[in-house]
C-alpha cells in the first residue's frame, strides 16, 4: 500500500473522528447551553411532527372507513383503538423507561453504561410484543366482546386486529421503542422522521388497499393491511437510523451489551418504564370503559364517541410532543446538577403546551361540527345513521375539548417525574387520575346525566386530577432541591 493511501485513509478516519465529536458536542450544547426555547424547539419541534404523523395512523384509517358512511365500521375502529394504544403502553416500558435512563446517563457521561441499557431495552421490546400478538391472537374474539363489540361489528374488529394487532403488533412496538431511545440521545428529527414515513406511506396506501385491491365490503381489512404495512416499513428506517446514531451516541444492539446490563440500571429502567407503561395503560382501561358505556346506550353513540376520540388526540398529541422535547432536558441537566436548567425546561414546556391547548379549544368550539363530518360520510349509504353519529360527535367534542388545559397539565407533570427518575409518584398519579377519579365520575355521570354526562366525565375528571398533579411535581422538585 503506497504512502499515499496510507495518509488518505488516515486522514479520512480523523474527518470522520472529527465529525463525530463535532455531533457529540453539538448533542452536549443542546442539552447544557442552548437556550431553552430554542433547546426545546429542536427537540419538540421534530416530536410534534412525529406524533401527529404517528396519529394519522388511526385518523386517516377512520376518515377512509368514514368515507363508506358505515357507522358500524366506525364502531369496530373504535373498539381496536383500544388494542392499538396498548402498542405505546408496551412501548413505554422499554422506551420511555431506557429513553430516560440513557439522558441520565448522558448527563453523567456514563456512555458505555448506555449502550447496555439500549440493547436491553430493545431485547425487552421484541420480546413483549411478540407476547402480545400470541395473546391477542388466541383470544381475540372475547377480548373485543369485552372491548364492546357487539353482534354487528364484531366481524370487522377482527378484521383490523388480525393485521394490525396480531400479525403487526410486534414491529409497531419495536419501531416505537426506537424512536424513544433515539429522542432521548438527541436524535429527535431521525425519530420524528422515521414515524412520518410510516405516516405518509400509510396515508397513500389506505385508499389504494381499501377502494383498488380489496372488493366492496372489505374495507376495514384494506385499512389494516395499509397500516399493518406502514408499521413495518417505518420500524424497518428506525433500525436503520439506530444503527446509523450508534456511532454517535448511547446506543447499541449488541446481544453482548444486553447480557451486560447491571441490576441497578435494569431497576433504575423498570422504575420508571413500569409507571409510564402503566399511565398509558390505565387510559387505555378509561377508553375502555368509555366504549362500554356508549355502547350501552347505541352503536352509534359508540360511534360518536370513537371520532371524538381521534380529534382531541389531535391537541394531545401536540402536547405530548411538547413533553416528551422536555424530558431528555430535564433528565440531562438534573443528573449533571444543573437544576436552575432544569426549572427553566420544566416552566417554559407548561407555558407552551398551555398556549396551544387554548387555541385548540378554541377551534374546536368553533368547528366541531365540520370536524366530526370529516369523518363519516352524511351522503352515502346509511345516511340518516351517519347523521346521526355526526350530530352526536359534535356535542361530545364541545364538551370534551375543555380537558385539553388540564390533560397537558397531566401529561407535563407525569413526563416530568419520569425525567427525575421518580417512578413512584408517577405510579401514584397514574392510579389516582385513572382510578380515582376519572373512571368513578363516568360511570357517575352517565348514570345521572346520560351520554353528555358521560362525554362530561373527562373534563371535570382531568381538572381533579391535575390539582393533584401539580402538587405532586411541586413537592418532588422541592425534594430534589433539598437533597442537592
Amino acid at each position: 500500500m503506497s504512502k499515499q493511501s496510507i495518509k488518505g485513509q488516515s486522514a479520512g478516519a480523523a474527518d470522520a473522528e472529527n465529525e463525530m465529536q463535532t455531533s457529540k458536542l453539538s448533542k452536549t450544547e443542546l442539552f447544557e447551553k442552548v437556550s431553552i426555547p430554542r433547546a426545546l424547539a429542536a427537540m419538540g419541534i421534530p416530536t410534534i411532527i412525529s406524533q401527529l404523523i404517528n396519529l394519522i395512523y388511526n385518523i386517516v384509517d377512520a376518515f377512509f372507513i368514514g368515507r363508506t358512511g358505515n357507522s358500524y365500521m366506525m364502531a369496530a375502529t373504535t373498539v381496536t383503538l383500544t388494542l392499538t394504544m396498548l402498542n405505546v403502553a408496551f412501548s413505554n416500558l422499554f422506551g420511555v423507561g431506557g429513553g430516560s435512563l440513557i439522558a441520565r446517563l448522558m448527563g453523567q457521561k456514563r456512555d458505555d453504561e448506555g449502550r447496555k441499557v439500549s440493547a436491553y431495552s430493545i431485547r425487552g421490546a421484541l420480546c413483549l410484543g411478540l407476547c402480545y400478538a400470541v395473546m391477542t391472537g388466541l383470544f381475540m374474539e372475547p377480548i373485543l366482546r369485552f372491548l364492546g363489540a357487539s353482534d354487528a361489528t364484531i366481524d370487522f374488529a377482527k378484521q383490523y386486529t388480525l393485521f394490525v394487532i396480531v400479525i403487526g403488533t410486534t414491529p409497531s412496538i419495536l419501531g416505537l421503542t426506537l424512536a424513544h431511545l433515539l429522542r432521548n440521545t438527541g436524535h429527535s428529527s431521525q425519530a420524528s422522521l422515521g414515524l412520518s414515513l410510516g405516516g405518509v406511506l400509510n396515508m397513500i396506501l389506505d385508499p389504494l388497499f381499501m377502494f383498488v385491491i380489496l372488493p366492496k365490503g372489505q374495507e376495514v381489512t384494506g385499512a389494516a393491511l395499509a397500516t399493518m404495512i406502514s408499521n413495518l416499513f417505518s420500524c424497518g428506517y428506525l433500525l436503520f437510523a439506530f444503527r446509523r446514531a450508534s456511532g454517535r451516541a448511547p446506543l447499541s444492539l449488541r446481544l453482548g451489551d444486553a447480557r451486560g446490563l447491571a441490576p441497578e440500571h435494569k431497576k433504575s429502567l423498570f422504575n420508571v418504564g413500569i409507571p409510564a407503561a402503566v399511565l398509558t395503560g390505565l387510559f387505555d382501561v378509561a377508553s375502555i370503559c368509555v366504549n362500554k358505556l356508549a355502547a350501552a346506550h347505541d352503536d352509534l353513540v359508540l360511534a360518536a364517541f370513537g371520532i371524538v376520540m381521534k380529534v382531541e388526540r389531535i391537541p394531545n398529541a401536540v402536547n405530548i410532543g411538547i413533553c416528551q422535547g422536555m424530558m431528555p432536558i430535564v433528565a440531562y441537566n438534573y443528573a449533571s446538577g444543573n437544576h436552575a436548567r432544569m426549572h427553566a425546561a420544566v416552566r417554559t414546556a407548561r407555558l407552551y403546551g398551555l398556549i396551544v391547548s387554548g387555541v385548540c379549544i378554541v377551534l374546536l368550539e368553533l368547528f366541531a361540527r365540520p370536524v366530526t363530518n370529516l369523518f363519516l360520510s352524511t351522503s352515502a349509504e346509511d345516511a340518516l345513521d351517519a347523521m346521526t353519529t355526526v350530530t352526536l360527535a359534535a356535542a361530545f367534542l364541545r364538551v370534551r375539548c375543555l380537558a385539553a388545559p388540564v390533560q397537558l397539565i397531566n401529561y407535563h407533570s407525569s413526563f416530568s417525574l419520569q425525567a427525575i427518575g421518580n417512578g413512584r409518584d408517577t405510579m401514584l398519579h397514574a392510579c389516582v387520575r385513572e382510578l380515582g377519579i376519572y373512571i368513578p365520575l363516568m360511570y357517575l355521570l352517565d348514570r345521572f346525566f346520560g351520554q353528555m354526562g358521560l362525554a362530561a366525565a373527562l373534563p371535570a375528571g382531568e381538572g381533579l386530577a391535575a390539582v393533584f398533579a401539580l402538587w405532586l411535581l411541586r413537592r418532588a422538585l422541592n425534594q430534589k432541591k433539598e437533597q442537592a
